[in-house]
């Protein structure tokens, strides 16, 4: 090296990290050392990667919700604000409605719209204005600000300044890719939904009276044709998905199934009464319970001869006393068939697009309790390229409810 700087040692002589080997003055090199010894482990074990897709997941989730909070609170705050501000200051709107108080934030979102501009970050027009750029604090502000604008429309202020309270947290995790906790995020889904509902966009789905519309069944549930929900088990779907969820309210319920244990062990008679004096159109389809079918089905699942049979006599007897207390009996119709059962099957308000249906398939061991059950929501459609299509598992199986009812024999 030049004047004043450190030679290094020749390498290769003398026995390594020897002092007596390095000269005065200079400054010994450590020798490579191997790396796969000490250093660094870059290598993720199956739990992390599984730890890492969870923690995606559920900030996907969360991620969904925020986002239709956001465009629907900006197409609120555009509604009510723009025809207050627009005829006076024209686009620069949001600036003068942010005011004084806001000034520092609305520039700061002036002056990202015009980076993303020269850019060309903006790929769709819509977004070319100063309220797109906006976050959810900033527009919650603007909200807060204008109250007396947005009384007649939103009935309460402390409602919406609690769940956007409430999904602050989440929109921080979110934005910086820290662990969101299942708790954390079932709050802002709760929180996402009120809020959404508050500022009249709870949904056009006809049938979410009765299963609540799941954000990201809105968004993705297409590519599972009309699937909504599917569980392990008959339990864990009562534990999300009542029977008085799934059967009250109903105008019209098709069942069919071995022995309807779902409507008749967890729905009471007197509910069934109140329903068909209500109006709704009842049709039962049991198997026949002195069919050969039963008898098969039985040593399949082990069990003693005669004893399904016996459980299915039960609730027929069951389905006729609720029926004998009706005053239009014929509203209230119980049937039975002799196939080869093949799947259980509940369909409410089936002629309609508000339909749900609650299916499972018979497996050759599994008690009915313990099959995994899939829930259907009828009118749903499949979007592609060009074209907008009705597709989906539910006409299936209200159609073969309809052929088996047709070859089936009515029980007086």
């Amino acid at each position: 090296m030049g004047s004043g700087g450190l030679e290094l040692p020749p390498g290769g002589e003398g026995r390594e990290g020897s002092p007596a080997d390095v000269p005065p003055g200079t400054v010994s090199l450590a020798r490579p050392m191997d790396m796969g010894a000490i250093g660094p482990d870059l290598e993720w074990d199956t739990d992390a990667w599984r730890e890492v897709r969870t923690r995606a997941q559920r900030a996907g989730r969360a991620y969904i919700w925020l986002n239709l909070v956001e465009q629907r609170l900006r197409t609120v705050v555009a509604a009510v604000l723009r025809p207050v501000y627009e005829p006076v200051h024209g686009d620069d709107w949001v600036v003068a409605a942010a005011g004084p108080a806001g000034q520092e934030w609305v520039q700061r979102a002036v002056a990202v719209r015009e980076v993303s501009r020269r850019k060309g970050y903006l790929l769709d027009p819509a977004d070319d204005n100063v309220l797109s750029f906006l976050t959810l604090p900033q527009l919650r502000e603007l909200m807060v600000q204008h109250w007396p604008c947005f009384a007649p429309y939103v009935d309460e202020r402390r409602d919406v300044e609690l769940a956007l309270d409430e999904l602050e947290v989440t929109r921080n995790v979110v934005s910086r890719n820290r662990a969101l906790s299942t708790a954390v995020l079932a709050q802002a889904e709760r929180a996402s939904a009120r809020l959404l509902e508050i500022l009249g966009a709870e949904g056009d789905v006809p049938s979410a009276h009765r299963l609540p519309v799941d954000a990201v069944e809105e968004l993705v549930g297409d590519r599972y044709a009309d699937v909504v929900a599917v569980h392990p088990d008959r339990v864990r779907l009562l534990r999300q998905f009542p029977a008085e969820d799934i059967f009250g309210g109903a105008r019209r319920l098709d069942a069919i199934g071995i022995g309807l244990n779902l409507l008749v062990q967890n729905f009471s008679g007197r509910r069934l009464v109140r329903l068909a004096e209500a109006g709704c159109r009842v049709r039962l389809l049991f198997l026949n319970p002195a069919s050969s079918a039963i008898k098969r089905r039985e040593r399949e699942l082990g069990i003693k001869k005669g004893e399904l049979s016996r459980a299915v006599e039960m609730n027929i007897l069951h389905m006729r006393r609720v029926r004998s207390r009706l005053r239009d009996p014929g509203a209230f119709e119980i049937q039975v068939f002799d196939e080869t059962p093949r799947f259980t099957a509940y369909l409410v308000d089936g002629d309609g697009s508000d339909g749900i249906a609650v299916v499972q398939s018979y497996l050759r061991r599994t008690r009915g309790m313990e099959v995994p059950v899939l829930v259907l929501r009828n009118g749903s459609r499949v979007v592609t390229s060009d074209l907008t299509e009705e597709s989906g598992l539910f006409p299936t199986y209200r159609e073969e409810f309809e052929i088996t009812w047709a070859d089936s024999r009515p029980v007086s």
